[in-house]
């Protein structure tokens, strides 16, 4: 089985920063992307930020020039760093990794999430 948890929600005011991990664990074969989702109530989950296993990384234009996606492939660990934060990032952030698994049908992906960590912005 595969686990990610996520750490690091919290309550900040309009312009402060956030640091959010996650990490993947389990039995998979590899992770070909992690990202970061988030969702309001009532709302679709949308994408965040996202970064390939060569380091390739896609940001939501809502979050381009504040938010920073990296990861650590040998620790199987990515991290969101968010600054200049406003009022509309409130939601509760999801990690998501897309893992390659081969459990003797042969290789597929598939796609774990965590439970979600709440980021409150105050105005």
């Amino acid at each position: 089985q595969v686990q990610v948890v996520e750490s690091g929600g919290g309550l900040v005011q309009t312009g402060g920063s956030l640091r959010l991990s996650c990490a993947a664990s389990g039995s998979f074969l590899s992770i070909n992307v992690m990202g970061w989702y988030r969702q309001d109530p009532g709302k679709q989950r949308e994408l965040v930020a996202s970064v390939t296993s060569g380091d390739s990384t896609t940001y939501a234009d809502s979050v381009k020039g504040r938010f920073t996606i990296s990861r650590d492939n040998a620790k199987n660990t990515v991290l969101l760093q968010m600054n200049s934060l406003k009022p509309e990032d409130t939601a509760v952030y999801y990690c998501a990794a897309d893992v390659y698994m081969d459990q003797g049908r042969g290789k597929y992906q598939a796609r774990y999430w965590g439970q979600g960590t709440q980021v409150t912005v105050s105005s």
